[in-house]
């Protein structure tokens, strides 16, 4: 079992605040800050019980040592462990996590607490908004993909077998706490899963990124912390500035953080949940999504070679193979940003700059698969 650090490096840490009023919150990033959840939990009123939801993987690394830690500050604590993997992120994982909060306990003076990846973060989220309708909730990422996105933002839920985040809710935490630490247990893939993510928010929304994550390859596969801290701060800024201004994506602001979803959640249906990470799906997204804004002559071959350029410096994939145009095309439709039975596609015109395309035909989505 990982201890709980006596000494947070006050020197990298950072604070981003996610300002919606009365339901606005702060994102504490740094190196060794798991030591400032006991306090800061008693700091919530009336806070006596939280309900501390991880998986199999993270119980034995963080979440046990956060759980004592949070006892010595007179709390209350209910450790739940889900098993690892997508398929946990399901109807039927929500209802059993239902009767276990009834069975506890739980009140609305009680805090949920989501400490581990995306998958434990969007479930704990999900059953916080719907139990004794809606509970408080807390989250503490501790994969890379997790911190510099679904833990961001309110967007709780789970899957349909159909569909990839289908039934859900928009659920604030009352806060985000995140240690890079954390991130020296990722497997090699979990962490490049972050890396996609990150990629992401570069591609679309922030060319200066883009050129530090390609200017600064070999120290982000090390993991170096301080570059890190930097990095997910800057992810967390640029999401909460969208979703400062479009919380509930009514404007159609938010969706260009769904910049490579569109592609990567048909690609995550149709390998099967939990087969193909999330992250790396989303890698592969970025890919298509540059070829298909290519077809329709929103961006040039440099942009799309420098895309493909940098997945391959991070090792992250570039395609996805044994593709059924059809299929994926079927998956597409399922998309939320359908609208009247439409595709829309949220496309590049350059580095760092996006917007939402309606109009696309299939045929032309279908040349993505083709072409080079």
């Amino acid at each position: 079992m990982s201890e709980i650090a006596g000494f947070c490096d006050q020197s990298k840490l950072q604070k981003v605040r996610v300002d919606l009023k009365e339901r606005g919150y702060d994102i504490e990033i740094g190196v060794g800050n798991l030591v400032h959840l006991g306090p800061l939990m008693t700091s919530f009123a009336q806070a006596r019980h939280v309900v501390l939801l991880t998986d199999g993987n993270v119980a034995p690394l963080y979440a046990d040592s956060i759980a004592g830690h949070l006892a010595a500050y007179d709390l209350t604590v209910d450790m739940i462990i889900l098993e690892p993997g997508e398929e946990s992120k399901s109807v039927a994982a929500a209802e059993c996590l239902w009767e276990r909060l009834l069975e506890i306990g739980t009140d609305r003076q009680s805090i949920v607490m989501a400490v581990g990846g995306g998958v434990v973060g969007d479930l704990a989220g999900f059953v916080a908004a719907t139990y004794s309708r809606g509970l408080r909730f807390f989250q503490v990422p501790t994969t890379l993909l997790a911190q510099v996105d679904s833990s961001v933002g309110g967007k709780v839920g789970v899957n349909l077998a159909s569909g990839k985040n289908m039934v859900g809710a928009f659920h604030q935490p009352l806060g985000v706490l995140i240690d890079t630490q954390t991130l020296d247990t990722l497997d090699d893939a979990q962490y490049l899963a972050g890396l996609g993510e990150v990629l992401k928010y570069g591609v679309s929304l922030d060319a200066s990124l883009f050129e530090l994550l390609e200017a600064n390859v070999e120290p982000l596969r090390r993991r170096d912390h301080r570059l890190l801290t930097d990095i997910i701060a800057r992810c967390c800024r640029i999401k909460a500035d969208i979703v400062e201004q479009d919380e509930r994506e009514t404007t159609g602001l938010r969706a260009k953080l769904n910049y490579g979803h569109t592609f990567a959640h048909a690609y995550e249906t149709l390998a099967g949940y939990g087969t193909l990470l999330h992250g790396l799906a989303v890698a592969i997204g970025l890919v298509d999504a540059a070829k298909l804004a290519r077809e329709l002559g929103r961006v040039d071959d440099d942009f799309v070679k420098r895309q493909i350029e940098l997945n391959r410096q991070f090792g992250l994939p570039v395609r996805f193979d044994g593709i059924d145009p059809d299929q994926v095309i079927g998956f597409m439709l399922r998309d939320k940003k359908v609208v009247g039975g439409t595709l829309r596609f949220v496309l590049p015109t350059e580095i760092g700059q996006c917007e939402l395309v309606g109009d696309i035909a299939s045929e032309t989505v279908k040349q993505v698969w083709v072409c080079e």
